[in-house]
């Protein structure tokens, strides 16, 4: 059996992944779908430090304490950038990287520089908070729902989503072990509305033809968790 650990992107928390995790033990696989800190649940925990570090460090000390292996590491959206810093900080721990509709970035890149006018046009609608610069407040960012349309979906969503810290997206990531980040396989399932903006021969080149589109919005974990499931599934099966 597989262990997959599922990270969420920015304003989210490991809620999102209820349907697709079920879907996943249900077949007798481990899941881990954390909450990064000072979102969802966590949001009491949110401080002026938390950075992209800040939650490269939270998804490599549950590598570490939970004591995991040959893991499926699943980043969506921002979590593209959380995953890619966790798998070069824990490479001997991680088996496979999947990149859910994510941001792919290369050393020394930051979300703003991966994904910059959404990124961009969420910050200004953003506002201070104790100190702590937020953005992507619930139904003010420039993606409204994140691509969910089904009122009772997003009647679901809308009390779970919070804000989040701009200092993330703006933090460039700092890879210190790149040789053996990039031996690990990758595997890259993406919205069909977001293909014209990637460099889809290249993700088809490093993921060995392991790239598969849905045609859904950006939040496919809710809106199509079957095929999210499926498609990790065989990722596990390879």
């Amino acid at each position: 059996m597989a262990t997959y650990v599922l990270v969420h992107g920015g304003g989210h928390g490991g809620w999102c992944y209820k349907f697709v995790a079920a879907l996943l033990r249900r077949k007798g696989h481990e899941v881990y779908a954390p909450t990064l800190t000072g979102l969802a649940e966590r949001e009491d925990s949110l401080s002026p430090e938390i950075d992209l570090d800040f939650h490269i460090t939270d998804i490599v000390k549950l590598l570490h304490f939970e004591d995991l292996s040959d893991v499926i590491l699943v980043g969506h959206s921002y979590g593209g950038m959380v995953i890619t810093g966790a798998a070069d900080r824990a490479t001997e721990r991680i088996g496979h990287l999947v990149y859910l509709d994510a941001a792919t970035p290369k050393n020394g890149q930051s979300l703003v520089d991966v994904a910059g006018p959404f990124i961009l046009a969420a910050r200004q609608a953003g506002r201070i908070v104790d100190g702590v610069e937020l953005c992507l407040f619930p139904g003010t960012d420039p993606l409204h729902f994140y691509g969910v349309t089904a009122p009772e979906q997003i009647e679901w969503m809308r009390p779970r989503l919070t804000p989040h810290p701009w200092k993330c997206f703006d933090q460039q990531l700092r890879l210190v072990n790149e040789d053996s980040l990039w031996r690990i396989p990758q595997s890259h399932i993406v919205c069909t509305s977001t293909l014209p903006g990637r460099n889809v021969a290249r993700l088809k080149a490093i993921s060995n033809g392991r790239f598969w589109d849905i045609d859904t919005g950006h939040d496919l974990m809710i809106t199509e968790p079957e095929r999210v499931a499926e498609m990790l599934l065989r990722v596990a099966s390879a």
